[in-house]
């Protein structure tokens, strides 16, 4: 105990005899051998602490923390004194310089760990102090898009009940809600109210924006009310967003009012405002209303978008020559089509198989030095295809390559479709390959139409062995991958193949789900077999399998021409208790 004190009181002294060198500037003398050596990261991190509390003058405890990490030999301050310097220079509203020390030390030592966290905040009872830092880290964090290094900061202010400042919060709920991260933006908002944080019209635009992405109209209401009693009032943004909320849920006469309340209270609409009320009508191919809007712009000038916006409509409204006159329109104004406007245009050349004109917009764009993106070489791919001119569309899939555009899983889809129409299914099964190489899941209909190319070669058992390859090249063959080639031999109604599939699937140790179990059922039943239908039924049964909504809904589409046949199926699956009873209302009310 004696021997402890005497270390203390050594400790002590020689901290204050540091201190008082530092402040008569004797520099030199620190680096006294016998000194020098003494001056480890504890005995730094205590004079820090000491010359600021006996002082109170910030710029020593900054002079002494540079001159240590510059003169001391093999020294890196630590954790700690970081720590307690970025606290000195925010008492001392330092606040730019503690800012750009912690973004230092905040991509190592495990800053935003929990035990990390926890051990720092005691080092300094100093609630202020600790709720600047944390705050600062939380937005350093987010605008990184480091989330969870954010959230277990922003989780450990709530463990030590600090208030963490609005902006903090509003950058973090921002990011979360950019990461479609919804759910966690309400958790996360709700800890905020709770310790006591009140929110101003940038957090409210944040959560509004976050409602907007979830397209969650009832939540954004109950925000407008809540907002209304608080007496927060809306901005432009908030306006704006709510605009681009209802359009995208289809609900114009609700966009309308919004423009009609915020021009009430004597906000102007922008152009933003205009650009979302066109595109509501633009994706309805309500053209008329999109161009009466367009006419009566006032206060705004229509940019890049608000024409692009219109010449995507007009060419989904099938007039061509209106969006093509709109683009010359645009050029007279000075506002250059992009790669969008063009994209659209394109398009809808292709729908219309005028790949010679298609060719010539694709040479117009080179010359404009307009680059194609992904959207406009798969458009060109695909329209090669439909045609049957593979050759072609491989040209263009090259020419991606070589633009440095990567192939994604339109670029496959395309292509497998096209190789697979023109019977060439060696390369449709190594573009399928690829497709999977490249990390993308093939949907049902790439799958279908290898088996319709396999079918119309009368090659099934090319499918089969293509089972093997997949495990030959180390690709996993899971329940998905049967379940498509299980669901296209039924519906052609080649169930003997199927059924093969099927058994092949149980001998892998995969268990069938109820889409693989109710298309075999279906095909059976289909093929005058009752009685296997039956059996299927019942093991689907006893393995607790059960018809969705979502499944019968996809059969009646697939099989609407089956409409007496496929009725006596569902009656007889529901029979075997294997459909819950508001689909059998669905069912019933379909019939009526």
């Amino acid at each position: 105990m004696a021997a402890s004190l005497v270390a203390l009181n050594s400790d002590t002294k020689f901290i204050k005899t540091i201190s008082a060198i530092v402040l008569k500037g004797h520099w030199a003398k620190l680096l006294n051998p016998n000194i020098a050596s003494s001056l480890t990261s504890t005995a730094i991190h205590n004079v820090l602490l000491n010359l600021y509390n006996c002082c109170h003058i910030p710029s020593l405890s900054c002079a002494f923390f540079k001159w240590a990490e510059s003169a001391v030999p093999n020294y890196k301050h630590s954790l700690q004194s970081h720590w307690t310097m970025i606290h000195i220079l925010t008492k001392n509203k330092h606040f730019k310089s503690a800012q750009n020390m912690l973004e230092k030390i905040a991509l190592r030592d495990f800053l935003s760990t929990p035990s990390v966290l926890n051990a720092l905040v005691k080092i300094h009872d100093d609630p202020d102090g600790n709720s600047h830092v944390l705050s600062w880290l939380v937005i350093f964090y987010a605008n990184l898009k480091m989330t969870q290094d954010a959230l277990q900061v922003f989780d450990q202010m709530r463990v030590h009940n600090l208030m963490p400042h609005l902006h903090a919060c509003t950058v973090l709920l921002n990011s979360l809600a950019k990461d479609r991260l919804t759910d966690m933006v309400w958790k996360v908002y709700k800890k905020m109210v709770k310790l006591g944080v009140v929110a101003n019209i940038h957090l409210y635009n944040v959560l509004i924006h976050a409602c907007c992405k979830s397209s969650d109209v009832d939540k954004v209401e109950k925000l407008l009310c809540e907002m209304e009693f608080k007496d927060v009032r809306a901005d432009l943004f908030t306006y704006n967003t709510l605009i681009a909320l209802y359009c995208k849920k289809g609900m114009h006469y609700e966009a309308l009012a919004v423009q009609d309340r915020m021009e009430r209270e004597g906000i102007s609409p922008d152009i933003v405002t205009y650009n979302s009320l066109i595109h509501g009508f633009c994706r309805e191919g309500r053209m008329r209303e999109a161009r009466r809007l367009f006419r009566d712009i006032k206060g705004a000038t229509p940019n890049h978008v608000t024409y692009t916006t219109l010449i995507d409509g007009y060419c989904r409204a099938n007039d061509l020559e209106e969006a093509l006159r709109l683009r010359e329109v645009m050029a007279a104004k000075g506002l250059y089509p992009g790669v969008v406007t063009y994209n659209s245009i394109l398009r809808k050349l292709c729908e219309e198989g005028r790949i010679r004109d298609a060719n010539r917009l694709l040479n117009e764009m080179n010359e404009k030095k307009i680059a194609p993106d992904n959207v406009t070489c798969n458009t060109l791919i695909n329209a090669y295809c439909k045609i049957g001119d593979t050759a072609s569309a491989m040209k263009v899939k090259n020419r991606m390559l070589e633009a440095g555009l990567m192939l994604d899983q339109f670029t496959y889809k395309a292509l497998i479709h096209g190789f697979c129409k023109a019977k060439e299914m060696d390369i449709a099964k190594e573009l399928l390959f690829g497709m999977l190489d490249a990390g993308f899941s093939p949907s049902y209909c790439s799958y279908s139409w290898l088996v319709d190319g396999y079918c119309n070669k009368n090659n099934e058992e090319a499918l089969l062995k293509l089972l093997d390859e997949f495990v030959s090249r180390g690709l996993c063959v899971d329940v998905s991958v049967y379940r498509a080639l299980i669901r296209r031999f039924c519906k052609k109604e080649k169930v003997d193949y199927a059924q093969r599939l099927f058994n092949l699937m149980q001998r892998n140790g995969i268990s069938g789900d109820s889409v693989i179990y109710t298309s075999l059922a279906y095909a059976y039943w289909r093929a005058g077999e009752p009685k296997t239908c039956s059996d299927i039924l019942d093991d689907m049964y006893r393995r607790r399998l059960m018809i969705t909504l979502k499944i019968y809904r996809s059969f009646s589409a697939s099989y609407a021409k089956d409409n007496e046949i496929l009725d006596l199926f569902w009656s007889h699956v529901v029979d075997r208790g294997l459909m819950s009873k508001h689909i059998f209302k669905e069912m019933q009310l379909r019939n009526s």
